[in-house]
């Protein structure tokens, strides 16, 4: 997916400089002139970042990146102003912006940036999508299957984990396999990174075991 620069700064000037210098390094990008027309125009579904302008008539640029982030949109800042002070600098990265440039802007610094924060989006886009394609592996799981998953991942015998629950050891195994073909994994090694793709805890899956993991001389297989 090809990224888009959004330049949001209610100078004219200041946006054809910006478009020529970021077009000229090969990025593709979006002008608006106020924060309004950049609502108008933003898609946050398409990979890229923001170089947004502090002082503008309307809606500041902090006012716009606050309203960003209320709206679940995490997409890389990147501050510009000719006026910038430390209290409103210290704001913006504390509110998750990359970078505070002053104008007139140095090159290397803005292309430095940018190109960090077009990094750190597609980086980030591909973790979600990565998360969102495991946990809907785990929804196709049984609700005894996601109970039984947190108490796989301590490396309980099935034995151990059949006497806890009061059900056959042979039940234990072949629910057991079951997860693993259905998660497309092969150890319970996998199983643990497979849950930390979702970002989900061990209990997260289901009941949260009470006993301890076994200690280093017990085996991990049932």
């Amino acid at each position: 997916m090809s990224a888009l620069v959004h330049i949001v700064d209610d100078d004219p000037d200041v946006l054809k400089a910006l478009a020529r210098l970021l077009a000229s390094d090969g990025f593709e990008v979006a002008l608006s002139g106020s924060t309004r027309e950049f609502l108008e125009a933003y898609d946050p579904a398409t990979t890229g970042c923001i170089v947004l302008d502090l002082s503008m008539p309307g809606t500041d640029g902090l006012e716009l990146q606050a309203m960003l982030a209320r709206q679940g949109v995490s997409q890389p800042v990147i501050f510009l102003t000719g006026c910038g002070d430390i209290a409103s600098s210290v704001r913006a990265m504390k509110a998750g912006a990359i970078d505070f440039l002053t104008k007139p802007v140095d090159v290397e610094a803005l292309l430095e940036a940018v190109k960090r924060g077009v990094s750190m989006d597609d980086a980030t886009r591909h973790r979600d999508h990565d998360r969102e394609d495991a946990c809907a592996l785990l929804a196709t799981l049984t609700p005894r299957e996601r109970e039984l998953v947190p108490r796989l991942m301590t490396g309980r015998l099935n034995k151990q984990i059949a006497a806890d629950l009061g059900i056959a050891e042979k039940t234990i195994k072949v629910h057991r396999s079951r997860i693993l073909h259905k998660l497309g994994i092969r150890s319970l090694v996998d199983l643990v990174r497979f849950m930390e793709r979702t970002g989900a805890g061990a209990g997260d899956a289901g009941a949260t075991p009470a006993a301890s993991p076994p200690a280093a001389h017990e085996p991990v297989s049932g």
